[in-house]
C-alpha cells in the first residue's frame, strides 16, 4: 500500500511516516499544501493523510481540488481544529474521515487501514494463492502450511502481487505502489526482489510475463 502524508510540522510528519513504514506501507511526505496537491494529482495513492491548514494551499482546498478532477483516492483530514464547523466543512469538501490532534497512532493506523478497505471491493487482510497464505494484519506468510520469513520490502512486493492475483503488473506499477516516492530505484530493483521473493516462496508462483510485468496465477 502507498501513502501520501501531507503535513506542515516536520516532527509529527516524519513520526507518521515511521509508523507507517512499520506497516510495511510505502509514505511520501509532503510538507505544503502545493507539493501535497501536485504529488496527490501526478501519483497513485491508496489513501491520503492530509492536514487542514497548510502553508501555500489548505486541505480543504486540496480535497475540492482533487474531487473535481474526479480524483476518488481516501482522503483522511488531520488537524487540530476539532470544531464541529470545521468538520463538517473538511468532509463536506470531500474528505473521507476526520481526525483531531493530539491523537493515538493506532487510532490513525485503523482509519487508514479502514479507508483503504472502502474502495469498489473490500480488501481481505487474509489472502491466499494456491498453497501460499499471507496475512496483511500479523505479516504472517505461510506456504505448505509452513512460516516464510520474509523482510517488509519483500512483504510489501508479495502483498500487491497477490491482491492482483491473475492480473500482469508492470513493474512501473510495482514501483508506484511497493516504493515511495523518494526511493533509490535502480532498473533492476523489481528483479532483484522478485528474485529474493522466488528463492523464498518457490520459484513456481511468480510468472513473467516478458515485455509486460510480472503475474501470480490463481488457480
Amino acid at each position: 500500500m502507498r501513502i501520501l502524508v501531507v503535513e506542515d510540522e516536520h516532527k509529527i510528519a516524519n513520526s507518521i511516516k515511521r509508523g507507517f513504514e512499520q506497516e510495511t506501507w510505502a509514505t511520501d511526505v509532503a510538507y505544503d499544501g502545493e507539493e501535497g496537491y501536485d504529488m496527490a494529482s501526478s501519483e497513485d495513492y491508496d489513501v491520503i493523510v492530509l492536514d487542514l491548514m497548510l502553508p501555500k494551499m489548505d486541505g480543504m482546498e486540496i480535497c475540492k481540488k482533487l474531487r473535481v478532477e474526479e480524483n476518488h483516492v481516501p482522503i483522511l483530514m488531520l488537524t487540530a481544529r476539532g470544531e464541529l464547523a470545521d468538520k463538517v466543512g473538511g468532509l463536506n469538501s470531500g474528505a473521507d474521515d476526520y481526525l483531531v490532534k493530539p491523537f493515538a497512532f493506532e487510532e490513525l493506523l485503523a482509519r487508514v487501514k479502514a479507508l483503504a478497505r472502502r474502495p469498489q471491493e473490500v480488501k481481505s487482510e487474509k489472502l491466499k494463492v494456491k498453497s501460499l497464505e499471507l496475512d496483511s494484519n500479523t505479516f504472517d506468510v505461510r506456504k505448505d502450511g509452513k512460516s516464510i520469513e520474509l523482510s517488509r520490502k519483500e512483504f510489501a512486493l508479495l502483498e500487491y502481487l497477490m491482491r492482483n492475483s491473475g492480473k500482469v503488473v508492470s513493474k512501473e506499477n510495482i514501483i508506484a505502489h511497493v516504493w515511495d516516492y523518494e526511493s533509490d530505484i535502480l532498473p533492476n530493483t523489481v528483479e532483484v526482489f522478485i528474485g529474493y521473493l522466488r528463492d523464498k516462496i518457490g520459484g513456481d508462483i511468480i510468472k513473467t510475463v516478458r515485455g509486460f510485468g510480472y503475474k501470480i496465477e490463481n488457480v
